[in-house]
C-alpha cells in the first residue's frame, strides 16, 4: 500500500482514480501476474504494483489475493474489475467516435439478440454491415429477452433484434422480417414422410421447448393454433439451450419447434418440416428495438441499413 498519510474521502475518490490505474488492474487480472502484466505493457514491475496499490488504497479494499503462484481477484476486486472494463470500453468508444467525426464509419456497436445466427436474415445483415463498415468495432450479445431489455435501458447494448415486441415504453421499434416456424423430428419419426406438417398433426405428441427465448413465444403459438385442449401436445420445458433441445429431439425424446434461422447449424439425426395451418406457413415477426435517445452514429448507420434491407412503416414507440 502507498505511504500517503491522507486517504481521499469518498467524494474525491472518483476524481483521484485515473484511467492508467484501471488499465493496469485489468491487465494484471488478464495475465494473472503483476510481473507478466508489466512485461506485456512494457513498464517496470514496481510501477504497475505501486499504481494498483494506490487504487486499492483509494477504494479501501484489496483487489487481488497475492501468492507465489500469481494473483486472483478478491470479491471486491471482481466488482471493481467489471466496472473498470466498462469504463475503459466507453472511453475507447468515445475516442473512436471523435476520430470518426460522428459519421458512424468507426466506433463501437453492440447488437443484442435472442435468436439463432446460424443462417437467415440476422446473419446476412451482420455480414453486410461488416463489409460496409470494416473499421467498425462490432460486438454481439445473446441473452434472454428480459436481460436484453435491461441492457437496452442501461445503454450496455445499442440495438436488440428479437421476435415480437419488447415490453418497454422507452424504446423505438422497427418491423424487419418474418421467419417460418418449423417442426424438428427424429429422423425415424413417422411424420418425416410428409413434406408439410399441419399443427393438428401434432396432437398427442410431446413437444420439447427451451426455457430460454423464444421458447415461451413458440409455446403461445402452439396453444393459439390448437385451441381445444383435447389431444393438445404435451409441452416439456427444459432449462437448456436450443442446441441441447436439438440433441434431445434427435435422441427420440420428443419433437421440438424451431424457427427458420435455426436450421443453418446442421444436427445429425434431425429432420425439419414446415408447419402450416389452413392459411399457409406459420410465421413469427422480428423487430429491431433501440432507445430513441441513443445518439451513437454507428447505430444510425445500422438502422439505415435495416431500413434499406427491410422496408416497412415508420418506426414506432415501444408498447
Amino acid at each position: 500500500m502507498p505511504d500517503s498519510p491522507i486517504r481521499p474521502n469518498r467524494r474525491n475518490v472518483a476524481r483521484a482514480v485515473d484511467l492508467q490505474q484501471l488499465r493496469f488492474v485489468v491487465a494484471a487480472c488478464d495475465y494473472g501476474s503483476f510481473r507478466r502484466a508489466a512485461e506485456a505493457l512494457s513498464i517496470r514491475h514496481n510501477v504497475l504494483s505501486r499504481s494498483i496499490g494506490q487504487l486499492e488504497y483509494m477504494v479501501g479494499a484489496s483487489l487481488f489475493e497475492r501468492s507465489s503462484g500469481g494473483i486472483k481477484p478478491t470479491l471486491a476486486g471482481r466488482s471493481v474489475l467489471r466496472i473498470a472494463r466498462l469504463v475503459l470500453e466507453q472511453v475507447d468508444m468515445l475516442v473512436d467516435t471523435g476520430r470518426s467525426g460522428g459519421s458512424g464509419d468507426t466506433g463501437h456497436l453492440v447488437v443484442g439478440f435472442c435468436t439463432s445466427m446460424s443462417s437467415g436474415n440476422l446473419r446476412a445483415t451482420i455480414g453486410e454491415l461488416r463489409k460496409l463498415l470494416p473499421q467498425l468495432e462490432l460486438s454481439t450479445m445473446e441473452r434472454s429477452r428480459s436481460r436484453l431489455l435491461t441492457a437496452l435501458d442501461n445503454g450496455t447494448v445499442d440495438v436488440v433484434v428479437s421476435p415480437g415486441r419488447l415490453p418497454s415504453k422507452n424504446t423505438m421499434s422497427m418491423l424487419l422480417w418474418s421467419e417460418r416456424i418449423l417442426i424438428s423430428l427424429p429422423q425415424d419419426h413417422s411424420l418425416t414422410t410428409r413434406e408439410i406438417i399441419y399443427w393438428t398433426d401434432l396432437r398427442n405428441e410431446k413437444i420439447l421447448l427451451s426455457e430460454y427465448d423464444p421458447g415461451r413465444e413458440l409455446e403461445d403459438l402452439l396453444i393459439s393454433k390448437l385451441v381445444l385442449s383435447d389431444g393438445r401436445p404435451t409441452v416439456e420445458r427444459h432449462d437448456v439451450s436450443r442446441g441441447i433441445i436439438k440433441s434431445l429431439t434427435s435422441m427420440g425424446m420428443g419433437l421440438s419447434l424451431a424457427m427458420e434461422s435455426d436450421i443453418g447449424a446442421s444436427f445429425a439425426g434431425l429432420v425439419y418440416r414446415e408447419l402450416q395451418d389452413g392459411t399457409g406457413p406459420s410465421r413469427i415477426d422480428f423487430r429491431a428495438h433501440w432507445r430513441d435517445d441513443n445518439e451513437n452514429p454507428a447505430l444510425k448507420r445500422f438502422l439505415n441499413l435495416l431500413a434499406e434491407r427491410y422496408p416497412s412503416p415508420s418506426p414506432v414507440l415501444g408498447e
